[in-house]
């Protein structure tokens, strides 16, 4: 099967090409391997979202759902079977991939959201959904919440691979980072092995622009700021990310096996229809990381995408970016302190959702 070219490009350039979407539809008709065939599609994210509209949308999941009715199990239980269940299917159809490119070839599946500011049951949820998916390739998603941070370094000490989620400051960027290498640390001190163990950080894009956009129209900034924010922060986490994974406390847990923790762009979907609808690629294409995209982005890359200036060559420009809305008036640091907690509140409203529409299914399968 021929890669398309434009995405090729962009694997060539050090960028994994990531599916922000899964559903048994997807891996039953066998879109999900042509994705891979042809597209580039070299790993998968998930989210309480996705699941929520996978399930509402298709009569694929009557069967399973019918048979875990029978057994009359409670919804919260039937709703982990059945998303683990695509995750594990997702999985094997990577495996491939994930034998030829270690670090690629995975899935993603979050721990259950509203546990976001409980680090206890963060831990011990993200320990049971690997123990229930049983595969090499999987990411178990965490959020990047303050009670986040201490399960991400108990998780990856467990010899769990993680992907880190809601990320949207460069200061809480850092503080993920060095809770994967305490990980790290714990674990070799503890006489393990870090064999497997991988990591992505997923920095969201779209979302920061969207919020900052909102603050210069109202602080009557000029137009010409809007719209950048969202990629200047992200290439400069891109620079804390060079800085953190040179440093000699780094070098020290490569020399027992680690692989950096690589940087994912998330929430890449461009949300403003003045905007390229795929400036959150060709801006941020750099070496050693991850891009996950909704198709509808995928398939515009695809069919008119270019790259833009490296992201090394953009750290004085980003620097300058930041510090203007800075000074037209926006409160950066409210800013991400408003996109995590509305990141953490989406997600425990498509959790809710989710688990309705598996409530509705279990009762009519009964």
């Amino acid at each position: 099967m021929a890669q398309n070219e434009n995405l090729a490009e962009l694997s060539s350039a050090g960028v994994a090409v990531w599916l922000d979407d899964l559903s048994r539809d997807r891996i039953r008709s066998g879109n999900l391997q042509s994705l891979v065939d042809e597209h580039s599609i070299v790993g998968v994210t998930t989210n309480p979202t996705i699941f929520a509209a996978a399930i509402s949308g298709s009569d694929s999941y009557d069967d399973q759902l019918h048979a875990l009715a029978v057994r009359k199990v409670s919804v919260e239980e039937a709703l982990r079977t059945v998303t683990a269940a695509d995750v594990r299917d997702a999985c094997d159809l990577l495996a491939p991939v994930a034998q030829r490119q270690p670090g690629d070839g995975r899935v993603s599946l979050e721990v259950a959201p509203g546990l976001a500011h409980d680090t206890d049951a963060t831990a011990a949820e993200a320990a049971h959904l690997w123990w229930l998916v049983d595969r090499p390739n999987l990411f178990i998603k965490i959020p990047a919440t303050e009670a986040g941070l201490p399960a991400i370094t108990e998780t990856i000490a467990n010899g769990i691979s993680v992907n880190v989620t809601l990320i949207f400051s460069l200061e809480r960027y850092e503080a993920v980072m060095d809770a994967y290498l305490a990980g790290l640390e714990k674990r070799v001190a503890e006489g393990g092995s870090l064999e497997g163990i991988a990591s992505v950080a997923s920095f969201f894009v779209s979302r920061v622009d969207s919020e900052i956009d909102k603050r210069l129209d109202a602080a009557g900034a000029e137009a010409s700021l809007k719209g950048k924010a969202g990629i200047a922060n992200a290439q400069l986490a891109y620079q804390a990310y060079e800085e953190v994974f040179s440093s000699d406390r780094w070098k020290a847990l490569q020399a027992q096996g680690a692989v950096a923790q690589r940087p994912l762009w998330a929430s890449t979907g461009v949300k403003n229809p003045e905007y390229s609808d795929t400036m959150y690629i060709s801006e941020l294409i750099a070496p050693g990381t991850v891009n996950t995209m909704p198709e509808k982005t995928l398939m515009a890359y695809a069919d008119h995408g270019s790259p833009g200036n490296p992201v090394q060559k953009s750290y004085d420009d980003a620097a300058g970016v930041m510090q203007a809305v800075r000074d037209a008036g926006v409160d950066l640091d409210d800013v991400f302190r408003v996109l995590e907690e509305e990141g953490v509140q989406k997600f425990v409203d498509s959790w809710d959702e989710l688990t309705d529409s598996v409530r509705t299914e279990l009762e009519d399968k009964a």
